[in-house]
């Protein structure tokens, strides 16, 4: 059996050349724009040329990612952006958004394509799709356990990359909806303010309840390379070069068995991030959760601020060490190297830094300057320019508007509990889509004369998140709701199209988890035959009005799914939590955690002003609330005089998504 390839983060020029020395296979790292680690240094143009130029000799490949979502005002910079990785001949680019698919997959064919983990494939029908897409390589969700490793190897042959050391995130990738609602920086851009690593009140009791250790697989090496893995990817493009050299190089070690594991482990345990767990790959997720948020090893604790920034320092710390002082509630951290320091006992003064942060506030050690790596490249290569031309970009755009708006409006309901169909008003809504869990979906019985005299209007949804075993209970369900005469199903993940290839005269809808923030993206999904998808509950109202397409379902109501995980969190059913902002509350649905914000999300408001914009298709979800035909006669109300729900927010939709 081959060996996996050793793929490793490149965030910086340092890191670039600690992954080259470490005896990486491949590197990813990033353009200035579309990829997710905005916050990362990462490269130009001609620096991307010149690392291309260099890791080529040492039989290194190069992939860069593109695996953010895209606004339809950023497409045409897209189409530059693509060309230039075309005409300097990446290896692959690693990609989330499906409009990106569209427009590579149509335009810039020489470009190989990898599925991003924010593309959230975490079954054999997520790599069979990708791999019906002609995309090289699927990268999985991180949530997956090694027996349904197996099976997605075992029933896919497309090349399988999986994450084998680095950091966490609560939420399933690309499902994850809190920094997005916090403020508008999403995740899906690049922008993530790690909601999960803040302290959260429960009651009296103050805890991290979602703050995940960092994965560590070294024990699973052997079998993920007998299994026949093609990628073993190393998270990390926002850490310095001193981690990726001592992961890159352990994991090296073990691949080629070339040394005493026990030095392998050794270095592993330099690279200064959190606690370590082998989470569900390993088949031990019991203590996943850690009470320590921050990476890095306890410095010390900051003495002074003016006129010099003074800390306490309880380990031996040097100029070129990289520090971070974080706050008690493990946000808004700030990071430095040192340049300068005077030593006064265990007082050390920092006279060059200059930070916002407050008395008794912690210090940690993130980097060590044990090893240096050159921070310029080796060589310059010249900054070619290329420019999609524009007349072509107009004929390609021209063409992605597919599809006109309904002739009249059409109003959507979604309900996740059979209760509500007692609480409803059903001649005043166009279609239902009903959102029900196993048990639910299982006892739900569409041949009763009531449903019966409905069955046009109802839209049977599937879950975001089907785990591999849970594939032929769908298949069954799916079975049996359309030998009732239900034509009508909705899709969470693209992928799950491929459930319904035996079956005709269907129509086919996508939920918002299928992200459609560009018009290439709904080109796309045209394309595919998927007959109509709800605009992302994240979008806001600049960017839904600047697409051409507008026969998408508009989302006015909704609680938004902050966090969607398959990691337990040990807080009880319904209870509230808070942030010291604002309250939040759990809850637990087929195994999947949820979080919820306190208030719902209200757009009614805005209803006549997108009818005037030619939208006509429009989504009030009732899921998570209490049914209620109160509830159910307010919302129709509001959305019929378009005023708002309240308490209510309006998300990204007024402030803006970045």
């Amino acid at each position: 059996m081959p060996k996996p390839e050793l793929l490793v983060p490149a965030g910086s020029v340092e890191a670039f050349y600690a992954a080259l020395e470490a005896g990486a296979d491949a590197v990813y790292l990033g353009l200035r724009r579309f990829n997710a680690r905005e916050r990362a240094k990462n490269f130009t143009v001609s620096q991307v040329k010149a690392i291309l130029s260099e890791a080529s000799e040492k039989g290194v490949k190069v992939y860069i990612t593109l695996n953010t979502l895209i606004k339809n005002s950023e497409i045409p910079e897209l189409f530059d952006v693509l060309l230039t990785l075309e005409k300097i001949k990446v290896d692959a680019i690693i990609i989330q958004d499906l409009g990106l698919y569209y427009l590579v997959a149509k335009y810039f064919p020489r470009l190989k394509l990898h599925a991003s983990t924010q593309m959230g494939n975490h079954n054999s029908l997520g790599a069979a799709y990708c791999q019906i897409l002609g995309m090289e390589r699927v990268i999985l969700a991180r949530e997956l356990t090694f027996p349904e490793l197996q099976e997605i190897k075992k029933k896919t042959s497309i090349d399988l990359e999986v994450f084998i050391h680095g950091a966490l995130c609560y939420s399933f990738s690309g499902m994850c909806l809190f920094s997005s609602y916090l403020g508008g920086m999403s995740a899906n851009r690049g922008n993530c303010r790690q909601p999960c690593r803040r302290k959260y009140k429960l009651a009296d009791q103050e805890s991290y309840f979602f703050n995940l250790k960092d994965n560590q697989q070294a024990d699973q090496i052997r079998k993920l390379t007998k299994l026949g893995i093609r990628s073993l990817k190393i998270e990390g493009r926002m850490k310095p070069a001193d981690y990726v050299y001592n992961a890159a190089l352990a994991y090296r070690q073990l691949l080629d068995e070339n040394s005493d594991k026990k030095e392998s482990y050794q270095l592993l345990e330099q690279d200064l991030g959190r606690q370590k767990t082998g989470y569900f790959l390993a088949g031990n997720i019991k203590d996943a959760i850690s009470e320590v948020p921050y990476t890095g090893k306890k410095a010390g604790e900051v003495l002074a601020v003016k006129p010099q920034l003074a800390i306490r320092a309880d380990i031996t710390l040097k100029a070129g060490d990289r520090l971070r002082i974080l706050s008690d509630q493990g946000f808004d951290s700030k990071a430095f190297k040192i340049k300068k320091l005077i030593v006064q006992g265990n007082r050390i003064i920092l006279p060059d830094i200059k930070v916002e942060c407050s008395i008794g506030e912690q210090v940690f050690l993130v980097g060590l300057q044990n090893r240096k790596f050159p921070d310029r490249l080796q060589r310059e290569m010249k900054a070619d320019i290329y420019k999609f031309s524009v007349k072509r970009q107009q004929d390609i755009l021209s063409k992605l508007v597919c599809g006109k708006p309904a002739a009249r409006e059409e109003l959507y309901f979604r309900i996740n509990e059979i209760k509500w169909l007692r609480k409803l008003y059903l001649d005043k809504i166009d279609k239902l889509i009903l959102n029900l869990d196993q048990q639910e979906m299982k006892a739900f019985k569409i041949d009763t004369p009531f449903l019966q005299n409905i069955v046009d209007k109802i839209i049977i949804q599937l879950p975001r998140f089907i785990a591999e075993k849970n594939l032929a209970f769908y298949q069954n369900e799916i079975k049996k709701f359309y030998n009732a005469g239900i034509r009508q199903y909705m899709l969470s993940h693209i992928s799950q199209k491929l459930l319904f290839s035996e079956y005709s005269k269907l129509r086919l809808f996508v939920s918002e988890n299928v992200y459609v923030l560009n018009d290439a993206a709904a080109a796309f999904l045209i394309e595919e035959q998927i007959t109509n998808w709800v605009y992302p509950y994240e979008n806001d109202f600049p960017n839904l009005i600047a697409g051409s397409v507008h026969r998408g379902i508009v989302p006015l109501l909704f609680y938004p799914e902050l966090f969607y995980s398959r990691m337990p969190a040990a807080i009880p059913e319904d209870a509230e939590i808070s942030d010291l902002r604002q309250n939040f509350h759990k809850k637990t649905r087929d195994g999947i955690t949820i979080i919820l914000p306190e208030h719902p999300v209200s757009l009614l408001q805005f209803h006549k002003r997108l009818v005037d914009k030619g939208f006509r298709r429009f989504l009030i979800d009732l899921s998570w609330y209490h049914p209620s035909t109160n509830t159910f006669n307010r919302a129709y109300k509001n959305y019929l005089n378009s005023t708002p729900e309240q308490p209510a927010t309006n998300f990204n939709f007024k402030a803006g998504l970045t």
